[in-house]
């Protein structure tokens, strides 16, 4: 047993292509004293592939919590964890949360190993906003619970994103099109960095047509970008108090004059006020 706590690896593994591993994931993998993952039979493909014989356990959505306490009381014993879900970066809509948590809240190291993510993959990709967006993980399975949530987000100007099963997408792509306008755009990936990986940007109508002609559409994991509303800025312009008052402003004074008074009046912007001046003054 070591004096010195161990330390939390939070590991992001392939989403498809086994070559999409860094030296660094796999050094790190070849040296922590344990490996939890949330599927040792999936894992062991991937661990064996690099070479990797470390001890594995496995941590899931239905035993993570209560595995979490333990985990953490190995590592400030010395022992250093790493965790990797089946495919890209856990904790995101993977496994891990729990342990992740205890460990910040005792003070454990955590240190992120980066690498696959479908869901920034898929963003980076798609063609459509990204500087701003919003995660929406894995969608409710039932279309009530699906439309609903998609009103609270038909007026996110941000692109949003969520994850959806090859059983549910052609549903899902129903689901939406009763709510956001024909014409919206969105982009769907599937099989990201495999043999058969599709991105595709359209719009919600198009995209309707394409899941009937296309069946392959309806295989694999599914990421699914849907590209911000767009509200549009009515133009500024001032009340009947304001403008009234502006008129009877220019009736005594000098545009400049005017508008220095109107301001402190009305409290508008100078610069609508003064353009607003001019329209007046041109107009007689």
């Amino acid at each position: 047993m070591s004096n010195q706590p161990g330390k939390l690896y939070v590991v992001a593994s392939p989403i498809g292509n086994l070559a999409d591993f860094s030296h660094r994931a796999i050094a790190t993998l070849q040296h922590v004293d344990l490996i939890c993952a949330e599927d040792t039979r999936h894992a062991r493909t991937l661990l064996q592939h690099h070479g990797i014989t470390t001890q594995c356990t496995s941590l899931h959505q239905h035993n993570e919590q209560q595995s979490a306490e333990g985990l953490i009381q190995k590592i400030k014993n010395g022992t250093s964890i790493a965790i990797i879900s089946d495919a890209g970066t856990p904790l995101i809509s993977d496994p891990g949360m729990p342990v992740v948590a205890l460990a910040q809240a005792s003070g454990i190291k955590v240190s992120p190993i980066p690498g696959a993510c479908a869901l920034i993959a898929a963003l980076s990709a798609s063609g459509l906003g990204v500087s701003q967006f919003s995660f929406l993980g894995f969608l409710p399975r039932t279309s009530n619970a699906r439309i609903s949530l998609f009103e609270e987000q038909k007026n996110n100007t941000e692109t949003w994103v969520f994850y959806e099963s090859c059983h549910r997408i052609d549903a899902c792509i129903k689901d939406l099109a009763s709510i956001l306008p024909a014409q919206r755009e969105i982009a769907i990936a599937r099989e990201i960095t495999k043999l058969h990986e599709t991105i595709i940007k359209s719009t919600i109508q198009d995209m309707l047509t394409l899941f009937a002609q296309d069946s392959n559409m309806q295989r694999g994991e599914l990421v699914v970008m849907v590209s911000g509303a767009r509200i549009e800025k009515k133009p500024e312009s001032l009340t009947d108090q304001q403008l009234n008052t502006l008129k009877v402003l220019l009736t005594e004074c000098s545009i400049k004059t005017a508008v220095q008074l109107a301001v402190q009046i009305t409290g508008v912007r100078k610069k609508l006020l003064y353009q607003t001046a001019l329209d007046l003054s041109n107009a007689r």
